[in-house]
């Protein structure tokens, strides 16, 4: 038996009784939730700004032209691109709806609006708020959406693998990587 199985038949039989595990693991869910719908949101709305000009943004051709002065080529097509990828990606940790790739695209992303900004930690010029989302990110990624999300009613990804994060992360990390080499 291996220490995944006993821990999952301590939980189980706790979790019946309405036991410490059941209230620890209704915790961590409820947790999770909040989590990726504050997350999940604030890319969304990011997203929005850039795809639409909502809540004061650029909309695609003012973000066209802050990634086009960032040094970025087929600037147009990439402020698409990372529009989509924060309200699509937003919306999905919100619904806990393929988390692991969901979380993989926005930690590329907000690693990729880190090294844009590099320049000091502290805001307003600073890179901080930029990793904070990246962390939360790589969270959702390797914790999974927990039990209150649409993954639990797909197969594949009804109990979630630190595998699945850990791929996720390291996806994540390769695309940053390579948008931020694109640049000139």
């Amino acid at each position: 038996m291996t220490i995944q199985q006993v821990f999952a038949r301590q939980r189980g039989s706790e979790a019946v009784g309405g036991g410490p595990a059941a209230t620890a693991s209704t915790a961590q869910d409820t947790g999770l939730l909040l989590l990726r719908v504050v997350f999940g949101l604030i890319m969304a709305a990011h997203g929005a700004q850039k795809l639409f000009g909502w809540f004061g943004g650029g909309g695609v051709d003012g973000t066209a032209q802050f990634f086009k002065a960032s040094g970025y080529p087929a600037a147009k097509f990439l402020a698409v691109v990372a529009g989509l990828i924060e309200t699509g990606g937003g919306v999905a940790i919100v619904l806990g709806l393929l988390t692991p790739l969901a979380a993989a695209a926005l930690l590329g992303d907000m690693i990729n609006a880190a090294g844009i900004k590099w320049g000091g930690f502290f805001a307003p010029q600073g890179l901080e708020y930029e990793l904070l989302l990246a962390c939360l990110a790589g969270v959702v990624a390797l914790t999974g959406p927990g039990r209150f999300a649409v993954d639990r009613s797909l197969p594949v990804l009804r109990e979630h693998r630190i595998g699945y994060g850990g791929i996720a992360v390291l996806l994540g990390l390769v695309a940053a990587a390579v948008f931020l080499v694109i640049r000139h």
